[in-house]
């Protein structure tokens, strides 16, 4: 028979056992570091679960920014457009990995979530008399942003380079903001299987409408146009037919619209009493033109 003392402390023993190996089981299954690095967590933090998962966090980063270093040659060659719209305003981000493997990958996507938020606020920051603001940042104002925990985008950047093991570029990004009397609308194409306000793909477009009323669908079909038939300016509403010398390929109003052929975007306006105002349209890869050290300052000081 097992003494009462012995038997409490064997009792005792247990449950600190079973606790433990909760906690560890809880740890591993919220961060998904490895066992190893979890327990090393626990132990250093008296089994606190929210510093053992802040230090993970931290160790992470860490290494996520060695990673990054030698990582930086790599050619990020995959990746994806995001888009946002919240009412009045919307961002379009694109973001670059190695491979397509990564760009679908849950850290990768949350990581994209979270760059397209702080794009999206800082956007709505910027205030204007003009009917449509937009702002183009790259990479190293981007980085500089603060996600909504506080750290720099660049940070949670290192954070998913060290979980992926793969170098990830935060490329570029435009903010879009309409004033009264005007609609904005967002899409990605291939179609996302996330619903918007937010959504991601190989490419992306944002629309800027004045109507009297929502028009919703029209603003996603002409999103879809833009993506599918890139247009390179608006064109004179004013004008019925193009001059001879104005390119009918690269401007929006005289193509055929994508989604029926017997008419152009400008008929379809005026059967809507609809204005195009101004849109944008991001490639994932497509040739862009880079900031100058200047550019990269004054990008630093505008996100600052």
């Amino acid at each position: 028979m097992i003494p009462r003392q012995l038997y409490r402390s064997i009792h005792a023993n247990y449950l600190l056992y079973t606790s433990k190996k909760t906690l560890l089981s809880k740890l591993r299954k919220k961060t998904g570091y490895t066992l190893v690095n979890c327990k090393k967590a626990l132990e250093l933090h008296n089994n606190d679960l929210e510093k053992a998962e802040e230090w993970l966090k931290e160790q992470a980063q860490i290494q996520g920014w060695s990673q990054a270093v030698k990582l930086q040659s790599r050619i990020t060659s995959q990746g994806l457009i995001a888009v946002v719209t919240n009412n009045n305003h919307g961002a379009l981000v694109e973001i670059n990995c190695e491979t397509d493997f990564v760009a679908r990958n849950k850290k990768f996507l949350d990581l994209a979530e979270t760059i397209l938020s702080s794009v999206l606020k800082h956007g709505m920051t910027f205030k204007s008399d003009a009917p449509v603001n937009k702002t183009v940042l790259f990479t190293n104002c981007i980085s500089a942003l603060p996600a909504d925990d506080g750290k720099s985008l660049g940070d949670h950047s290192a954070l998913t380079i060290g979980s992926v093991g793969e170098n990830i570029n935060i490329r570029r990004a435009l903010c879009m903001s309409v004033g009264s009397g005007l609609h904005l609308y967002g899409c990605t194409h291939p179609t996302p299987i996330n619903p918007v306000p937010s959504s991601f793909g190989r490419y992306g477009a944002l629309v800027a409408i004045k109507s009297d009323e929502e028009c919703s669908t029209l603003g996603l079909q002409l999103c879809q146009h833009i993506i599918g038939m890139n247009p390179i300016k608006i064109g004179d509403p004013n004008v019925d037919e193009p001059h001879v010398d104005i390119d009918e390929e690269s401007c929006m109003l005289y193509q055929e619209f994508l989604f029926d052929s017997s008419v152009s975007v400008q008929q379809l306006l005026q059967s809507k009493n609809t204005e195009i105002v101004d849109f944008a349209r991001f490639e994932m890869g497509e040739v862009v033109e880079t900031e100058t050290p200047k550019q990269q300052l004054d990008s630093i000081e505008t996100c600052g």
